[in-house]
Protein backbone atom coordinates (compact mmCIF):
# COMPACT_ATOMS: atom_id res chain seq x y z
CA UNK A 1 0.00 0.00 0.00
CA UNK A 2 2.90 2.07 0.81
CA UNK A 3 4.72 1.13 -2.37
CA UNK A 4 1.50 2.47 -4.21
CA UNK A 5 1.40 5.53 -2.66
CA UNK A 6 4.83 6.17 -3.07
CA UNK A 7 4.32 5.52 -6.85
CA UNK A 8 1.23 7.69 -7.05
CA UNK A 9 3.29 10.87 -5.58
CA UNK A 10 6.33 9.95 -8.01
CA UNK A 11 4.14 9.86 -10.88
CA UNK A 12 2.60 13.06 -9.92
CA UNK A 13 5.50 14.29 -9.05
CA UNK A 14 7.34 13.74 -12.48
CA UNK A 15 3.47 15.62 -14.30
CA UNK A 16 4.36 18.59 -12.65
CA UNK A 17 7.95 18.36 -13.65
CA UNK A 18 6.75 17.55 -17.38
CA UNK A 19 4.33 20.82 -17.15
CA UNK A 20 6.71 23.22 -15.77
CA UNK A 21 9.25 22.17 -18.48
CA UNK A 22 6.36 22.79 -21.34
CA UNK A 23 5.55 25.98 -19.48
CA UNK A 24 8.53 27.24 -19.45
CA UNK A 25 9.09 26.28 -23.28
CA UNK A 26 5.87 28.48 -23.92
CA UNK A 27 7.27 31.46 -21.49
CA UNK A 28 10.84 31.45 -23.47
CA UNK A 29 8.64 31.42 -27.11
CA UNK A 30 6.47 34.14 -26.18
CA UNK A 31 9.38 36.06 -24.78
CA UNK A 32 11.19 35.71 -28.33
CA UNK A 33 8.17 35.86 -30.51
CA UNK A 34 6.81 39.55 -31.97
CA UNK A 35 3.33 40.70 -32.02
CA UNK A 36 1.14 40.35 -35.45
CA UNK A 37 2.40 43.65 -36.53
CA UNK A 38 1.33 45.54 -39.33
CA UNK A 39 -2.01 47.86 -40.57
CA UNK A 40 -2.46 46.03 -44.17
CA UNK A 41 -6.15 44.94 -45.14
CA UNK A 42 -4.91 41.54 -45.28
CA UNK A 43 -3.70 41.29 -41.55
CA UNK A 44 -6.70 43.00 -40.54
CA UNK A 45 -8.75 40.56 -41.74
CA UNK A 46 -6.30 37.88 -40.17
CA UNK A 47 -6.90 40.19 -36.96
CA UNK A 48 -11.01 40.57 -37.45
CA UNK A 49 -11.11 36.57 -37.92
CA UNK A 50 -9.05 35.76 -34.71
CA UNK A 51 -11.46 38.05 -32.50
CA UNK A 52 -14.44 35.87 -33.72
CA UNK A 53 -13.48 32.88 -33.60
CA UNK A 54 -10.90 33.09 -30.04
CA UNK A 55 -14.17 33.14 -27.78
CA UNK A 56 -15.35 30.18 -28.97
CA UNK A 57 -14.30 26.51 -28.48
CA UNK A 58 -13.84 25.91 -32.44
CA UNK A 59 -11.07 24.32 -33.71
CA UNK A 60 -9.47 26.27 -35.83
CA UNK A 61 -7.26 25.04 -39.03
CA UNK A 62 -4.49 27.71 -40.18
CA UNK A 63 -3.35 27.41 -43.47
CA UNK A 64 -0.38 29.34 -44.79
CA UNK A 65 3.27 29.50 -46.18
CA UNK A 66 6.09 28.90 -44.06
CA UNK A 67 7.27 31.69 -42.27
CA UNK A 68 3.95 33.34 -42.12
CA UNK A 69 3.72 33.67 -38.56
CA UNK A 70 0.50 30.78 -37.97
CA UNK A 71 2.10 29.65 -34.36
CA UNK A 72 1.53 34.04 -33.44
CA UNK A 73 -2.24 33.39 -34.85
CA UNK A 74 -2.51 30.05 -32.78
CA UNK A 75 -1.20 32.02 -29.66
CA UNK A 76 -3.50 35.44 -30.53
CA UNK A 77 -6.74 32.56 -30.50
CA UNK A 78 -5.44 31.14 -27.40
CA UNK A 79 -4.45 34.74 -25.64
CA UNK A 80 -7.75 35.85 -26.13
CA UNK A 81 -9.93 33.09 -25.33
CA UNK A 82 -11.63 32.11 -22.37
CA UNK A 83 -8.40 29.77 -21.62
CA UNK A 84 -6.08 32.04 -21.64
CA UNK A 85 -5.02 31.16 -17.60
CA UNK A 86 -4.54 27.58 -18.92
CA UNK A 87 -1.25 26.45 -20.83
CA UNK A 88 -1.06 26.43 -24.62
CA UNK A 89 1.00 23.45 -25.42
CA UNK A 90 2.12 23.27 -29.03
CA UNK A 91 3.25 19.84 -30.80
CA UNK A 92 5.50 20.16 -33.88
CA UNK A 93 3.82 17.03 -36.06
CA UNK A 94 6.32 17.44 -38.54
CA UNK A 95 9.15 16.11 -35.85
CA UNK A 96 7.89 13.12 -34.23
CA UNK A 97 9.16 9.70 -35.33
CA UNK A 98 6.13 8.00 -35.94
CA UNK A 99 6.87 4.92 -33.72
CA UNK A 100 6.26 7.66 -30.33
CA UNK A 101 3.19 9.86 -32.05
CA UNK A 102 0.88 7.61 -29.73
CA UNK A 103 2.95 7.99 -26.56
CA UNK A 104 3.70 11.67 -27.05
CA UNK A 105 -0.06 12.68 -27.70
CA UNK A 106 -1.32 10.68 -25.34
CA UNK A 107 1.33 9.75 -22.74
CA UNK A 108 2.55 5.95 -21.48
CA UNK A 109 2.53 3.92 -18.70
CA UNK A 110 5.44 2.30 -17.00
CA UNK A 111 7.06 -0.73 -18.59
CA UNK A 112 4.52 0.16 -21.75
CA UNK A 113 7.57 -0.04 -23.99
CA UNK A 114 11.82 -0.63 -23.77
CA UNK A 115 12.67 2.64 -21.65
CA UNK A 116 9.08 3.34 -20.42
CA UNK A 117 10.94 3.81 -16.64
CA UNK A 118 7.64 5.75 -15.41
CA UNK A 119 4.39 7.19 -16.52
CA UNK A 120 3.98 9.96 -18.47
CA UNK A 121 1.50 11.70 -19.52
CA UNK A 122 1.24 13.00 -23.05
CA UNK A 123 0.63 16.17 -24.58
CA UNK A 124 -3.48 15.92 -24.47
CA UNK A 125 -3.12 15.78 -20.74
CA UNK A 126 -0.98 18.56 -20.59
CA UNK A 127 -3.15 20.70 -22.34
CA UNK A 128 -5.89 20.02 -20.55
CA UNK A 129 -8.11 23.00 -20.11
CA UNK A 130 -6.21 24.58 -22.43
CA UNK A 131 -5.10 24.61 -26.05
CA UNK A 132 -3.49 22.14 -28.06
CA UNK A 133 -1.21 23.83 -31.02
CA UNK A 134 -0.69 20.62 -33.66
CA UNK A 135 1.78 22.04 -35.90
CA UNK A 136 2.24 20.83 -39.21
CA UNK A 137 -1.27 18.75 -39.22
CA UNK A 138 -0.43 17.44 -42.09
CA UNK A 139 2.63 15.32 -40.90
CA UNK A 140 0.80 13.02 -39.36
CA UNK A 141 0.87 9.27 -40.34
CA UNK A 142 -2.58 8.03 -41.29
CA UNK A 143 -2.52 5.51 -38.74
CA UNK A 144 -2.57 7.78 -35.92
CA UNK A 145 -4.89 10.57 -38.00
CA UNK A 146 -7.33 7.34 -36.68
CA UNK A 147 -6.59 7.49 -33.48
CA UNK A 148 -6.64 11.49 -33.40
CA UNK A 149 -10.21 11.70 -34.32
CA UNK A 150 -11.49 9.16 -31.43
CA UNK A 151 -10.00 11.52 -29.43
CA UNK A 152 -10.92 14.66 -30.43
CA UNK A 153 -14.82 13.11 -30.91
CA UNK A 154 -15.07 11.46 -27.36
CA UNK A 155 -12.43 13.95 -25.73
CA UNK A 156 -10.71 10.67 -23.88
CA UNK A 157 -7.32 9.65 -24.19
CA UNK A 158 -5.71 6.24 -22.96
CA UNK A 159 -2.11 6.16 -22.30
CA UNK A 160 -0.36 3.54 -23.82
CA UNK A 161 0.38 0.54 -21.15
CA UNK A 162 -3.01 1.46 -20.01
CA UNK A 163 -6.45 0.23 -19.73
CA UNK A 164 -8.13 3.71 -18.39
CA UNK A 165 -9.57 6.40 -20.02
CA UNK A 166 -9.15 9.99 -18.68
CA UNK A 167 -11.24 12.42 -19.80
CA UNK A 168 -10.03 15.37 -21.55
CA UNK A 169 -10.86 19.19 -22.36
CA UNK A 170 -8.90 20.97 -24.73
CA UNK A 171 -9.17 23.24 -27.90
CA UNK A 172 -7.21 22.23 -31.00
CA UNK A 173 -5.71 24.92 -33.19
CA UNK A 174 -3.96 22.93 -36.29
CA UNK A 175 -1.86 24.95 -38.70
CA UNK A 176 -0.44 23.53 -42.13
CA UNK A 177 1.68 24.44 -44.85
CA UNK A 178 -0.10 21.85 -47.15
CA UNK A 179 -3.03 21.71 -49.37
CA UNK A 180 -5.38 19.54 -47.30
CA UNK A 181 -7.89 19.34 -49.72
CA UNK A 182 -5.32 18.14 -52.06
CA UNK A 183 -3.66 15.43 -49.30
CA UNK A 184 -7.55 14.31 -48.74
CA UNK A 185 -7.85 13.53 -52.62
CA UNK A 186 -4.86 12.04 -52.57
CA UNK A 187 -5.38 9.91 -49.89
CA UNK A 188 -3.16 10.97 -47.56
CA UNK A 189 -4.87 12.52 -45.42
CA UNK A 190 -8.48 11.69 -43.88
CA UNK A 191 -11.35 13.42 -44.84
CA UNK A 192 -13.26 13.04 -41.59
CA UNK A 193 -10.29 14.38 -39.66
CA UNK A 194 -9.64 17.48 -41.93
CA UNK A 195 -13.72 18.25 -41.30
CA UNK A 196 -13.39 17.44 -37.80
CA UNK A 197 -10.05 20.34 -37.55
CA UNK A 198 -11.72 22.67 -40.09
CA UNK A 199 -14.20 23.54 -38.29
CA UNK A 200 -13.12 27.49 -38.74
CA UNK A 201 -10.40 27.79 -41.59
CA UNK A 202 -7.83 30.76 -41.48
CA UNK A 203 -5.75 31.88 -44.14
CA UNK A 204 -2.40 33.59 -43.09
CA UNK A 205 -1.26 35.29 -46.21
CA UNK A 206 2.25 35.53 -47.54
CA UNK A 207 4.49 38.51 -46.97
CA UNK A 208 4.19 39.53 -50.53
CA UNK A 209 0.67 39.85 -50.62
CA UNK A 210 1.10 42.26 -47.47
CA UNK A 211 3.82 44.76 -48.75
CA UNK A 212 2.47 47.63 -46.76
CA UNK A 213 3.92 45.91 -43.51
CA UNK A 214 7.47 44.77 -44.40
CA UNK A 215 8.36 48.59 -43.72
CA UNK A 216 6.91 48.31 -40.45
CA UNK A 217 7.81 44.98 -39.64
CA UNK A 218 11.82 45.57 -40.15
CA UNK A 219 11.64 48.39 -38.07
CA UNK A 220 10.33 46.65 -35.65
CA UNK A 221 12.41 43.57 -35.84
CA UNK A 222 15.41 46.18 -36.13
CA UNK A 223 14.67 47.35 -32.41
CA UNK A 224 14.10 44.30 -31.01
CA UNK A 225 16.90 42.39 -32.48
CA UNK A 226 19.21 45.49 -31.19
CA UNK A 227 17.22 45.76 -28.04
CA UNK A 228 18.23 41.73 -27.55
CA UNK A 229 21.72 42.29 -28.20
CA UNK A 230 21.98 45.32 -26.06
CA UNK A 231 22.81 47.95 -28.24
CA UNK A 232 21.48 50.95 -30.18
CA UNK A 233 18.94 50.31 -32.79
CA UNK A 234 20.49 51.94 -36.08
CA UNK A 235 18.60 53.81 -38.29
CA UNK A 236 15.99 52.88 -40.49
CA UNK A 237 15.29 55.03 -43.52
CA UNK A 238 13.16 55.74 -46.21
CA UNK A 239 15.55 54.06 -48.82
CA UNK A 240 15.78 50.39 -46.55
CA UNK A 241 12.16 50.33 -46.03
CA UNK A 242 12.11 50.93 -50.58
CA UNK A 243 14.50 48.08 -50.91
CA UNK A 244 12.93 45.61 -48.70
CA UNK A 245 9.23 45.97 -50.11
CA UNK A 246 10.22 45.86 -53.39
CA UNK A 247 11.91 41.85 -52.74
CA UNK A 248 9.27 39.30 -52.85
CA UNK A 249 10.42 37.20 -49.14
CA UNK A 250 9.51 33.76 -50.17
CA UNK A 251 10.68 32.62 -46.94
CA UNK A 252 7.97 35.02 -45.86
CA UNK A 253 8.48 36.99 -42.19
CA UNK A 254 10.89 34.48 -40.94
CA UNK A 255 13.30 35.46 -43.85
CA UNK A 256 12.50 39.08 -43.31
CA UNK A 257 13.71 39.00 -39.36
CA UNK A 258 16.58 36.77 -40.38
CA UNK A 259 17.84 39.46 -43.29
CA UNK A 260 17.25 42.06 -40.63
CA UNK A 261 19.10 40.41 -37.78
CA UNK A 262 22.12 39.66 -39.93
CA UNK A 263 22.10 43.64 -41.09
CA UNK A 264 21.90 44.87 -37.93
CA UNK A 265 24.91 42.42 -36.48
CA UNK A 266 27.21 43.59 -39.47
CA UNK A 267 26.38 46.94 -38.62
CA UNK A 268 28.37 47.41 -35.75
CA UNK A 269 26.99 50.70 -34.83
CA UNK A 270 27.53 52.22 -38.35
CA UNK A 271 24.24 52.16 -40.56
CA UNK A 272 22.33 48.93 -41.99
CA UNK A 273 23.34 47.54 -45.14
CA UNK A 274 20.63 44.80 -46.56
CA UNK A 275 22.31 42.12 -49.21
CA UNK A 276 19.38 40.69 -50.86
CA UNK A 277 19.37 38.14 -54.04
CA UNK A 278 18.04 39.72 -57.16
CA UNK A 279 14.75 38.81 -57.40
CA UNK A 280 15.19 37.11 -60.60
CA UNK A 281 17.07 34.58 -58.64
CA UNK A 282 14.86 34.27 -56.08
CA UNK A 283 12.17 31.09 -56.20
CA UNK A 284 8.43 32.29 -56.75
CA UNK A 285 6.57 30.11 -54.44
CA UNK A 286 2.96 30.70 -56.66
CA UNK A 287 0.65 28.24 -58.07
CA UNK A 288 1.29 29.14 -61.70
CA UNK A 289 4.54 30.39 -63.01
CA UNK A 290 4.69 34.08 -64.25
CA UNK A 291 5.01 33.81 -68.21
CA UNK A 292 9.00 34.67 -68.94
CA UNK A 293 9.54 38.30 -70.16
CA UNK A 294 12.47 39.35 -72.44
CA UNK A 295 15.03 40.05 -71.44
CA UNK A 296 16.13 44.04 -71.54
CA UNK A 297 19.57 44.38 -72.59
CA UNK A 298 21.94 48.00 -71.64
CA UNK A 299 24.69 49.42 -73.13
CA UNK A 300 28.17 49.83 -71.27
CA UNK A 301 26.62 54.07 -71.95
CA UNK A 302 23.22 53.18 -70.87
CA UNK A 303 24.48 51.54 -67.81
CA UNK A 304 26.66 54.50 -66.81
CA UNK A 305 23.57 57.05 -67.46
CA UNK A 306 21.21 55.41 -65.26
CA UNK A 307 24.20 55.48 -62.83
CA UNK A 308 24.47 59.10 -63.34
CA UNK A 309 20.77 59.38 -63.16
CA UNK A 310 20.56 57.33 -59.55
CA UNK A 311 23.57 59.42 -58.28
CA UNK A 312 22.38 62.73 -59.20
CA UNK A 313 18.38 62.07 -58.05
CA UNK A 314 20.28 61.05 -54.64
CA UNK A 315 22.51 64.16 -54.00
CA UNK A 316 19.22 66.35 -55.06
CA UNK A 317 17.31 64.30 -52.35
CA UNK A 318 20.31 65.20 -49.84
CA UNK A 319 21.00 68.70 -50.73
CA UNK A 320 24.65 67.42 -51.53
CA UNK A 321 25.06 65.62 -48.26
CA UNK A 322 26.96 62.24 -48.77
CA UNK A 323 28.02 60.86 -45.67
CA UNK A 324 26.08 60.32 -42.17
CA UNK A 325 22.10 59.71 -41.95
CA UNK A 326 19.59 60.47 -44.87
CA UNK A 327 22.72 61.33 -47.14
CA UNK A 328 23.42 60.30 -50.60
CA UNK A 329 24.95 57.03 -49.79
CA UNK A 330 23.02 55.64 -47.15
CA UNK A 331 20.05 56.44 -49.71
CA UNK A 332 21.67 54.37 -52.37
CA UNK A 333 22.64 51.60 -50.44
CA UNK A 334 26.43 51.94 -50.79
CA UNK A 335 29.76 53.30 -48.83
CA UNK A 336 30.29 57.17 -48.66
CA UNK A 337 34.12 56.45 -50.07
CA UNK A 338 32.28 53.93 -52.86
CA UNK A 339 29.74 56.29 -54.00
CA UNK A 340 32.79 59.73 -53.55
CA UNK A 341 34.74 57.53 -56.14
CA UNK A 342 32.03 57.45 -58.41
CA UNK A 343 30.93 61.06 -58.29
CA UNK A 344 34.50 61.60 -59.16
CA UNK A 345 34.49 59.27 -62.31
CA UNK A 346 31.56 60.62 -63.86
CA UNK A 347 32.36 64.03 -63.29
CA UNK A 348 29.31 65.35 -61.23
CA UNK A 349 29.48 68.07 -58.81
CA UNK A 350 27.75 67.24 -55.84
CA UNK A 351 27.05 71.03 -54.37
CA UNK A 352 25.38 72.31 -57.53
CA UNK A 353 24.28 68.93 -59.44
CA UNK A 354 22.49 69.38 -62.44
Amino acid sequence: MADDGFEEIASLKERLELENLYLREEVSAALGAHDLVGTSPALKRVLQQIQLVAPTDAAVLINGESGTGKELVARAIHENSPRKGRALIKVNCGAIPDSLFESEFFGHMRGAFTGATRDKPGRFELADGGTLFLDEIGEIPLAMQAKLLRVLQEQEIERVGDTRTRKVNVRIVAATNRDLKKEVATGRFRQDLFYRLGVFPLEVPPLRDRREDIAQLAAHFVRATAKKMNRPAPRFTKAHAEQLSAHDWPGNIRELQNAVERAVILAQGGSLQFDLPERDTVEVSRTEKLPASPRVMLTRDQLKRQERESIIAALKQSSGKLFGPDGAAELLGMKPTTLASRIKALGLNRKGVE
